[in-house]
């Protein structure tokens, strides 16, 4: 539990301090939170671009000299995860080494070297009355971004969040406790440096779930969206309790579809990149579908090369004539995000079929087809309702940083607002700004 003490007489400076307290310490240092959060956007609605780059590349500059501290810290996390018996695609994702310490430095450099997003002019019309309208890019307020485990959701999400004159409030998880800190505590520092206030990036000192609920609940109409990152119980819970708009981001069942006008080598390399180049992230595919058109040719090297590698690979009747190894596919295989090395693979009678199944089981999350027919491609991308659809490239290219974003909030499935990987224009929205010259309405 939580005690609420007031540091220098405010509470926009308040320490939560672990043991004794009640439930409605809780609430108060939530509301307090949203409360400081919501003054920190309006100043931030306001900031030079200077000024907010400047906070990202002084922390930035402490993750990389920090870096031995936070792997300490992502230690404890890792411990008490592995005696938890988390899984093995979970703790790839809690894992934090000096490489991926420097991508998350990297990615806020690079979303410090990002055009500023405020102030766009989206668009400029006249009317015959001569009015002038300005169409123009604005904050959105105040972000809450729940997620589970990566602890490097914390950098992304607190640099995004910024760089679009945002307020965050971040609430990471659990498992990711002392290294999502640790993380902060750096982000903190490259807002005092560039004298932003420090509430422009919170994150909840408490591991009790009730502070999700105090979020989902709007601190009292301070936190203008909510963004979930997670497991689906997670974007489930968020989705059902939320009073505030959600980015929802649905779990990864992803599919590879490989057409009977595909090249097996291309085939290969692109499959085995989307299943096994990282098992626990949500751009890993999922399910295999194999034209029958090239089943004769192209369905037992792409198993074998699965299985070779490690992969448990669950077929249809057509696919468990290829290997011994292959196991059953229940009906439920082709609705499961694994985040692990197991893969389910089903022979469809060309690309009518592999859409067909596509919108049956998938999320509208990330979607592929190898091919060599333009036709085939042109169909597939067009008809495949899903937020990333690929052609001829890997599925694990879904993420803000390869788009070129700099990094993400998550990947929203919805079709409200914001689809795809969330960066910085769509942290954003936009007002009109309507200039006259005496007008008046008859």
């Amino acid at each position: 539990m939580l005690r609420v003490q007031q540091v220098d007489g405010t509470m926009d400076k308040f320490r939560v301090i672990e043991g004794g307290a009640e439930k409605r310490d809780i609430h108060q240092t939530m509301l307090a939170m949203g409360h400081a959060a919501r003054r920190a956007a309006r100043r931030l609605a306001l900031a030079p671009r200077q000024r907010k780059n400047a906070a990202l590349m002084v922390a930035a500059g402490l993750l990389r000299t920090s870096a031995r501290d936070i792997i300490a810290a992502n230690g404890r996390d890792m411990e008490a995860a592995r005696a938890a018996g988390v899984s093995k695609a979970n703790l790839d994702r809690l894992m934090l080494d000096e490489a991926r310490i420097e991508a998350m430095a990297k990615g806020l450099e690079d979303i410090a070297a990002l055009p500023d997003p405020v102030g766009r002019v989206l668009a400029a019309f006249d009317r015959p009355n001569g009015l002038r309208i300005d169409r123009v890019a604005t904050p959105l307020g105040v972000i809450g971004v729940i997620y589970e485990s990566r602890p490097n959701v914390t950098a992304d999400a607190g640099a995004l969040c910024l760089k679009a004159g945002n307020a965050a409030i971040l609430r990471g998880g659990s498992d990711s406790y002392h290294s999502s800190a640790k993380i902060h505590a750096c982000l903190v520092e490259g807002l005092k440096a560039a004298d932003l206030p420090e509430d422009a990036i919170q994150l909840v000192p408490t591991r009790d779930r009730s502070a999700v609920g105090e979020m989902l609940a709007g601190l009292s109409g301070n936190i203008d969206v909510i963004v979930p990152r997670g497991g689906r119980s997670l974007v489930e819970r968020v989705q059902e309790d939320a009073r505030v708009p959600v980015f929802a981001h649905l779990e990864g069942i992803v599919h590879v579809y490989v057409d009977g006008a595909a090249d097996l080598a291309e085939a290969k390399k692109i499959v085995l990149n989307s299943k096994m180049r990282r098992t626990g992230i949500c751009g890993a595919a999922e399910t295999l579908l194999v034209d029958l058109a090239c089943a004769d040719t192209h369905l037992a090297p792409l198993v074998t090369m699965l299985l070779d590698a490690g992969c448990e690979v669950r077929g249809d009747p057509r696919t468990r004539t290829v290997d011994p190894r292959v196991k059953v596919a229940a009906d439920e295989d082709w609705r499961t995000e694994y985040l692990d090395a197991i893969i389910a693979v089903k022979v469809v009678n060309g690309v009518d079929e592999a859409i067909d199944h596509i919108e049956g089981y998938g999320s509208h999350h990330t979607d592929c087809i190898v091919t060599r027919s333009a036709h085939n491609a042109e169909r597939f991308l067009a008809e495949v309702d899903s937020a990333i659809v690929l052609h001829n490239a890997s599925t694990q290219f879904a993420d803000g940083g390869e788009f070129g974003f700099g990094g993400e909030i998550g990947i929203a499935t919805g079709r409200m607002h914001a689809r795809g990987p969330v960066g910085l224009e769509q942290l954003c929205s936009f007002n009109y700004r309507v200039h006259g010259d005496g007008q008046t309405r008859g």
